[in-house]
């Protein structure tokens, strides 16, 4: 089923449901469908169409997938923007999506080509009486990467990529009516909006909208609004794990937490499922694949140090430098099939070519498959570090540093150096009130790496710099590691 005629049939079996709520709403079916229809008759005054692109600059809030939905009734696309841009950063998305409207709180103009819808005035006109455009094959969504090798680029989401994604989701979490998502990941990325919006509600479940993650009042909404699973990343369960000893949290609701977005240390998924009480399942993906790719399934084996194994309709590969597929237990780049797979990024077609090859997503990503078909991710080919010719995945030596005592988080990069092409260096940030030393950092990693492995320098700081999605900001460990020597 199209998601552009969800609401219309939420609204009809069980109108008086509950169907999303956030900090100041909390409506049901039929109020849902309403609040659509009225904004879809909005845009539709604006000039909004069939091919034509919204641009969503919104916090997380019920307003933002109202005006997702409404789009998508008219047969137009969505562009989600993160509310943090600059004038200047959103201008470039604005222009390159070719976004015939921007709905934002303010409804300032941000650039005098595109006009801009205050967020209030989406309940200001008469409901849309046409019928909902039902195409799988007209654009969804445009997700922007995060642009870390240069300007995002528009990812290109059909509906049938969507409509895929989401069927595998609820296959393989076992998502039902039943399931009440917790949505505390940005709406402005593809994980908020597939696995903690589509997934729920187009299984008959509902969904709660936090504006944001805070690790002080997380688990108050745990047990109050009583859900049953949520998405997060690696950051949020590092620092739900570092909360006092005496934080013991009723958790009986949640069946189990998805960490995605960037790879998490095997003793932080133990530590933390000992210490709170569900599981947590560790998956991966991109936004080129609609999201996911893999997960470490609910209801059978899990494998610590995996991303589990391929959703059912999609297929893994793992591939050498000219694309040639590679045996079990072969480490080399991942690759992705399926239905899930993007179109393309707009615009640019010889990127596309270059990252979609026969059919198969190149993800950059360097991984292994074991003799069960689990996906172990080692790095990014664009992380790799070689030093002096010997190939060094920067996730290896993470995972050592995150075992030593104390320590929160820790990231890798490659620094250029005279002699050996690249040398590594690290940073790490402990949890509070626990100080560490890099003698003893050393001294941990001497005993569990070979030499060329074994970080030349090892930074202590506060805490790492993130980006908009709460993953690691590598670019700007490079930067401050520049600053540092310069």
């Amino acid at each position: 089923m199209c998601f552009s005629r969800l609401s219309d049939v939420r609204a009809a079996t069980e109108p008086d449901a509950l169907c999303i709520a956030d900090d100041s709403s909390n409506l049901t079916n039929r109020q849902f469908h309403s609040r659509v229809l009225a904004a879809a008759g909005v845009f539709a005054d604006r000039g909004v169409g069939v091919g034509d692109v919204v641009a969503i600059m919104l916090p997380n809030q019920v307003e933002f997938v109202v005006a997702m939905f409404a789009a998508w009734r008219l047969g137009a696309a969505v562009t989600p923007m993160n509310p943090g841009l600059t004038n200047k950063e959103a201008a470039h998305q604005l222009v390159d999506s070719g976004a015939k409207l921007l709905v934002n709180i303010s409804g300032e103009t941000v650039i005098p080509s595109v006009q801009s819808l205050p967020v209030a005035d989406l309940e200001a006109g008469a409901p849309y009486t046409g019928m909902p455009i039902a195409e799988l094959a007209a654009l969804a969504l445009l997700i922007y990467t995060s642009g870390t090798t240069g300007l995002p680029k528009g990812v290109m989401l059909d509906h049938a990529n969507i409509e895929a994604m989401s069927q595998m989701g609820r296959h393989s979490l076992k998502v039902t009516a039943a399931d009440h998502c917790l949505l505390i990941l940005p709406l402005f990325h593809v994980n908020g909006i597939v696995v903690s919006t589509l997934i729920p509600l187009s299984s008959g479940g509902r969904v709660s909208i936090r504006k944001r993650f805070n690790v002080d009042t997380f688990f108050e909404d745990v047990e109050w609004l009583r859900p049953t699973y949520f998405s997060a990343v690696p950051t949020i369960y590092a620092m739900l794990s570092a909360l006092p000893r005496e934080v013991k949290p009723y958790t009986s609701s949640l069946r189990y937490g998805i960490c995605g977005a960037a790879p998490a240390s095997a003793q932080l998924l133990e530590k933390f499922e000992a210490r709170f009480g569900f599981p947590l399942l560790e998956g991966y993906g991109l936004s080129e694949g609609t999201c996911a790719s893999t997960i470490n399934p609910f209801d059978g084996l899990r494998k610590v140090g995996t991303v589990g194994r391929p959703f059912i309709g999609q297929r893994i590969a793992i591939a050498d430098p000219s694309g040639v597929h590679l045996p079990q237990g072969a480490t080399g780049e991942v690759l992705v099939q399926g239905p899930n797979v993007m179109r393309g990024y707009l615009g640019k077609p010889e990127e596309t070519a270059k990252t979609i090859v026969d059919g198969w997503l190149h993800t950059g990503d360097i991984g292994r498959i074991d003799e069960d078909g689990y996906l172990a991710i080692v790095g990014r080919l664009k992380e790799m570090i070689i030093r002096g010719g010997e190939n060094i995945y920067p996730k290896e030596i993470e995972d050592v540093l995150c075992e030593f005592p104390g320590v929160l988080e820790a990231a890798v990069i490659g620094v250029p150096h005279e002699t050996f092409g690249e040398i590594v260096v690290a940073y790490v940030a402990f949890r509070t009130g626990i100080a560490g030393t890099q003698e003893g950092l050393n001294e941990h990693c001497t005993d569990r790496l070979t030499r060329y492995k074994r970080p030349s320098t090892i930074n202590i700081i506060d805490s790492l710099p993130k980006n908009a999605v709460g993953k690691v900001d590598k670019l700007k460990l490079r930067k401050m590691w520049t600053e540092c020597v310069d």
